[in-house]
């Protein structure tokens, strides 16, 4: 059980910190309109994820609870899903391009309607949730719904302490990214290996 909540929590770490629209978009509100509206996007973002650990929890626990089968063909659509993430990575330019230019000011209310209502309209969050999560489901006696809503609380957890130290730390990030051009290739190399990796261990 442990080892389980601790690989998930391993995964979700090293998704976090690999850029994507969300933390590029929190590094960006940081570093131009400072760390507090960066974290107010942050709160916003995260704050979405519970509606979709949600229709997950009660969607596949209704799917568990109808058919092993049919729960083995969810975990093997997970496993194709997280390949196709990773050949799409793959296919995807290494650098990491930081817009500052005609970025609006915006009030701290405004942006986290902007994080939450991004991440809830988004439809690839549900598809990865429901790629990402059955694979990691640790306990024979708890029921389903109460083991997806862990998960999906501690990946907010991982999720909020990642993205807020990249809004808290926003400049210095910044700043290494720009100097350090190989920084995209190293992160975009390591979110292949472990979408890859998720994806053998959520088959096998």
């Amino acid at each position: 059980m442990i080892e389980t909540l601790l690989s998930f929590a391993f995964a979700t770490v090293i998704l976090a910190i690999s850029p994507g629209p969300d933390n590029i978009f929190v590094l960006t509100q940081s570093i131009v309109n400072g760390k507090k509206f960066g974290l107010a996007t942050v709160y916003g973002l995260i704050s979405g994820c519970l509606l979709h650990t949600t229709l997950l929890a009660f969607g596949v626990s209704a799917i568990i609870n109808e058919s092993k089968n049919l729960f083995f063909a969810v975990k093997l659509f997970g496993s194709i899903y997280l390949v196709y993430l990773a050949f799409k990575v793959y296919k995807s330019d290494a650098s990491i391009i930081l817009s500052e230019e005609n970025i609006a000011q915006k009030t701290t209310l405004q942006l986290f309607k902007q994080g939450f209502i991004m991440n809830v309209l988004n439809p690839k969050v549900s598809i990865f949730f429901l790629a990402f999560f059955p694979g990691f489901l640790f306990s024979d006696s708890l029921s389903t719904v109460i083991q997806f809503y862990v998960l999906g609380l501690l990946f907010m957890l991982v999720s909020l302490i990642i993205f807020s130290i990249i809004a808290i730390l926003a400049g210095v990030i910044s700043a290494k990214i720009k100097e350090n051009k190989n920084i995209g290739l190293y992160l975009k190399w390591t979110q292949i290996v472990v979408f890859m990796l998720i994806a053998v261990y959520i088959l096998f």
